[in-house]
């Protein structure tokens, strides 16, 4: 399930991307500023509709297809997967897991802080919104340095967010390319090798190639992370503030403003409104996508199963996965296949 897919190119992902990231949402003053705080509400109101649905459905692909796995190695110190259930704790720990970075928002997370603490491991929590949204550049540098010093003491860190496709990917990414001298495009398909269902928002990426820039290539410019905020918009709305010039005043006359027309620009923001609407339809249309397939998935399991080598593991792994669906209905969640 996906609401925007980038398609990760070398000629596809430069300068272009982001300036037509930041032209489709316009800037409008207020008018963005109003624009943008509602597309956050329906976008999280989608999400929030779509969580259960989707988790069970990716239990339900987690137990009965092989490939499809609730975390993976990334490297010899960092786990890169889905939300955990407080019955994976145990498992993450026996893994060597030290430190977890949780990059869901409050109604998204399944363990408190408190579960982790009693098995010796640190929490990092940076909420973020689902689907179109990244960690800003503070929040991901935060995470990446969470990274390294766990890695630093032997330890391995668990970075999630529901799926494990966009937003723990950032981070992910992030740390690669500047502790493991990969570019941005490099360390994207390396990750996507390993685990091919990562998919990156273009505010994602755009946050991806905007860390690239100040950490890797341009290192005497992080003094700036605390001003620059990741989340869309990206920038502020004024870059170039110069001195004002008393010699510089124009005077506009009423024969200047024949032809022009105010409403032109409350058209243009009911546009991005509606266009916003279109995103969350779009969200729900996917999501009873996903409900359909649930079914279809669940009765051809049943019908048939493919025998396969390391039983032992897929046993351990249909383990895990019944523990999560017995944690689904503890919180109230009824599945009925």
């Amino acid at each position: 399930m996906h609401i925007e897919e980038l398609k990760v190119d070398e000629k596809e992902v430069g300068d272009e991307t982001v300036d037509d990231c930041l032209t489709s949402f316009g800037n409008e003053g207020l008018g963005f500023e109003n624009v943008s705080e509602m597309k956050r509400v329906l976008i999280g109101a989608g999400a929030r509709a779509l969580f259960y649905p989707t988790l069970v459905y990716n239990l339900l692909r987690n137990k009965f297809q092989p490939e499809f796995r609730w975390w993976d190695p990334i490297d010899n110190f960092l786990l890169l997967g889905a939300v955990p259930f407080p019955s994976d704790v145990i498992r993450l720990k026996e893994l060597g897991v030290g430190g977890v970075v949780t990059l869901n928002e409050p109604y998204e997370t399944l363990v408190p802080t408190s579960l982790y603490h009693d098995y010796g491991i640190d929490h990092l929590v940076i909420p973020t919104r689902d689907y179109l949204f990244a960690p800003s550049l503070n929040d991901i540098s935060q995470a990446v340095d969470f990274i390294r010093r766990n890695a630093s003491l032997g330890r391995t860190t668990y970075v999630h967010c529901k799926a494990g496709r966009g937003r723990s990917t950032t981070i992910v990414i992030c740390y690669l390319v500047q502790y493991k001298q990969m570019t941005p495009y490099f360390a994207y398909e390396y990750v996507k090798s390993i685990r091919p269902r990562v998919l990156l928002a273009a505010a994602q990426w755009q946050a991806i190639q905007q860390y690239y820039q100040l950490k890797v290539k341009d290192p005497g410019s992080s003094c700036c992370l605390t001003n620059l905020i990741m989340r869309v918009p990206c920038f502020a709305l004024s870059h170039d503030i110069v001195p004002f010039d008393d010699g510089s005043v124009v005077i506009v006359t009423k024969s200047d403003l024949d032809g022009y027309n105010p409403s032109d620009e409350s058209c243009a923001t009911g546009r991005d409104v509606w266009a916003d609407l279109n995103v969350v339809y779009r969200v729900q249309v996917v999501g009873q996508a996903a409900l359909a397939r649930l079914s279809c998935l669940w009765l051809r399991c049943r019908t048939y199963r493919k025998p396969e080598s390391g039983k032992l593991d897929r046993e351990s792994d249909c383990s895990a996965t019944a523990d999560r669906l017995a944690a689904l209905k503890q919180l109230g969640f009824c599945f009925t296949p």
